[in-house]
């Protein structure tokens, strides 16, 4: 195995770091998601400090240039380009074979922290700046190239990792800090930082004295690196990119677009020789001769072009969707500017703009939504959109949970064709375990829309999935409990709909108060509910009112129509396809989609009156329904002449009678 760099096409995301690490304080998202995207950008503050050495400085980035005085040894990365330079004849055999075995490892694999430490001397000293002291210069796998400068000053008293190296090793330890906080040993001629002070004064310091005197600078680093954009298979968005004969890439005019993938029997890219490291890849559109050669007039008459042979990653695509669903249609642009500014542009001033709501999982936190936000940025700069981030507010949604099943192999086999009898499962005659986790093709699970279209109807599906439990929250899918969401919308058609002829059984008469307030407190409930992505709480608001309409028709006959419209309105985001029918019913004319959702009156969100809990001894035994305006004298006298306190006092006077205003009344014996 070995490692070879390619020409490839990447997104200088980079350049919006600082951007797009600012403007999170901007969005209405989780506070995890933002820490995701803020550790993953890792903007670093610190300083560059130059290491003198036989081939020339070594740089390196720091985020605790106070503890320079406390630097021991240096550590290369195996890549870094002044190895070559630096390595003694004595040392040329060791260090090419520690470097072919870096070279086999995955870079996840070099920085685990739980993995031994492995390094090489390669022969050659630096000098350091502060103190003029000559360290030795090692190469170890667990400094990558691609991160910072790819070497690193080892502090081994104040660095876990280099402490590990340097004890491995035999290295020598310097202490810059003491037990009481203090800098030591940290002085020379023109600098001092020994005693007591903040490492944010120690650091100031150094870093004033690095540039006072040529040895570094203060600087910013990320972790965040630009961003690969190429791909060497077939499916994927071909680059409207050629190259003329000087091998200079040039961009296709709008007149040669869209660049059309070619037919393709055979799609599997040829890798490289793993034998011969001078060999290329051959991504799959490579072989298609007469597609690669293309002749086209750029402006200076006709000529030979070779295409691009690589291919966008999934990402070219998903990055703007949300724009193009806005305007699908367009032939003359991606969006129209005016269409993108009213559905997408800023409420007000200082707002970010971008779609109202996202909804989707926290495993998209550092590449989908990040990449999607620097391309949006990307053409906000362009002016292109009005809005300057993609996805204004985001709601992380729970997983859909199910059982699975494991025979004794540890193999899953398919949850629908396990037997259960008195607590065991078996498949096949054969005993599994059961396990509970997420729901998933590779655990068997899944149950598939389809299933429950089929089954019982799409409205109830989608009411289902909304009652199970809170939309951030992880919950449990069980089949049999679907039937409970049938019945509901069972009744609720009924209670509108006479079951035997399919005419409408609603009418124009009043609805009694207490109906009235109900219906009112649901509205009141259930708008809030939605506002809020409660939809599982909404749902048992609705199925409480709908248990008191039931109560209602089956007394009188019919629903009364003040009281069937609203229901129906509220009923509508949940299962759009029954409320649409009963909506055409009820003789309205547009469309129910369009139609506002009902608004509560205040005046019937007050009660006639209230309930308190009567407890005795601190336990409740009775209750009050009493007026709102009821006096504390009122309540002690009501909760004396209860049937069931009378009954616990047995004739006893009470010690005492606690009262909270309008809220309890305890008894105490």
């Amino acid at each position: 195995m070995f490692k070879r760099n390619m020409r490839q096409w990447t997104m200088r995301i980079t350049k919006y770091a600082d951007r797009l690490l600012d403007d999170l304080d901007r969005l209405d998202w989780p506070d995890a998601i933002k820490l995701m995207q803020r550790n993953w950008i890792g903007r670093s503050e610190g300083a560059r400090i130059r290491f003198g050495s036989a081939a020339g400085p070594i740089e390196v980035f720091t985020t605790r240039p106070d503890t320079l005085f406390g630097a021991t040894f240096m550590v290369l990365s195996p890549e870094h380009p002044l190895v070559d330079a630096l390595t003694t004849s004595e040392q040329l055999s060791a260090v090419a074979k520690y470097r072919e075995t870096a070279a086999a490892l995955q870079d996840a694999d070099r920085t685990d922290d739980s993995r031994k430490k492995t390094g090489v001397f390669i022969g050659a000293y630096a000098t350091n700046p502060v103190n003029g002291a000559q360290i030795p210069v090692w190469i170890a796998d667990y400094v990558l190239m691609g991160y910072g400068t790819g070497a690193i000053m080892a502090v081994p008293s104040g660095d876990e990792r280099d402490m590990e190296f340097a004890t491995a090793y035999n290295l020598p330890v310097i202490n810059v800090v003491d037990e009481n906080g203090e800098y030591v040993n940290s002085s020379n001629d023109s600098v001092s930082l020994d005693g007591k002070r903040t490492k944010a004064e120690a650091i100031s310091l150094m870093t004033a004295w690095l540039d006072k005197n040529d040895h570094g600078n203060s600087a910013i680093t990320y972790k965040l690196r630009d961003w690969l954009f190429s791909r060497q298979r077939y499916w994927g968005e071909p680059f409207p990119i050629v190259y003329d004969e000087n091998d200079q890439p040039i961009s296709v005019p709008a007149s040669a677009l869209p660049v059309l993938l070619p037919e393709l029997a055979d799609f599997k890219p040829q890798a490289l020789d793993p034998n011969d490291e001078t060999t290329n890849p051959i991504p799959p559109l490579a072989r298609i001769q007469d597609w690669v050669n293309v002749t086209l007039d750029l402006g200076d008459g006709p000529k030979q072009y070779r295409r691009e042979v690589n291919v966008m990653p999934q990402w070219a695509g998903s990055c703007w969707y949300e724009l193009r669903y806005l305007d699908p249609t367009n032939t003359e642009a991606f969006i129209d500017k005016d269409v993108e500014k009213y559905w997408m542009g800023p409420k007000h001033d200082g707002h970010t703009g971008g779609v109202d709501l996202y909804v989707g999982g926290v495993e998209h936190a550092v590449l989908h939504l990040l990449y999607a936000r620097f391309w949006h940025k990307v053409l906000h700069d362009l002016g292109h959109v009005s809005s300057e981030e993609p996805f204004h507010r985001l709601f992380n949604q729970g997983y859909i949970q199910a059982y699975a099943y494991r025979d004794e192999r540890g193999q899953t086999v398919p949850a629908n064709e396990v037997d259960e009898a008195n607590g065991t499962y078996t498949w096949q005659g054969e005993k599994v375990a059961r396990e509970y986790g997420k729901m998933g093709k590779s655990l068997k699970n899944i149950v598939t829309p389809d299933e429950m279209y089929d089954e019982f109807g799409a409205d109830t599906f989608r009411l289902y999935e909304m009652s199970t439990g809170p939309l951030d929250a992880s919950r449990p899918w069980n089949t049999r409990d679907v039937v409970g969401m049938q019945r509901f919308l069972q009744r609720s058609w009924r209670n509108l709909v006479d079951e035997d002829t399919g005419a409408l059984h609603v009418s124009d008469a009043e609805a009694p108060l207490q109906l009235k307030r109900d219906l009112h407190k649901a509205i009141h409930g259930v708008g809030t509910d939605m506002q809020n992505l409660r939809f599982n709480t909404a749902i048992s608001k609705l199925i409480e009112l709908n248990n008191a309409l039931t109560i209602y028709v089956n007394e009188h006959g019919s629903t009364p129509r003040e009281v069937a419209v609203p229901l129906v309105q509220m009923l509508s985001p949940l299962c759009p396809h029954m409320t649409e029918e009963l909506w055409s019913m009820l003789g309205q004319t547009t469309e129910l989609t369009f139609a506002p959702f009902p608004v509560a009156d205040p005046a019937l969100l007050v009660s006639d009156t209230i309930e308190i809990p009567i407890q005795v001894n601190g336990k409740v035994r009775s209750k009050l329904s009493v007026v709102p305006t009821v006096t504390d004298d009122e309540l002690r006298a009501l909760a004396l002449a209860d049937e069931k306190v009378i009954a616990l006092l047995n004739g006893a006077e009470p010690t005492k009678v606690v009262i909270v205003p309008k809220r309890l009344v305890n008894v105490v014996l």
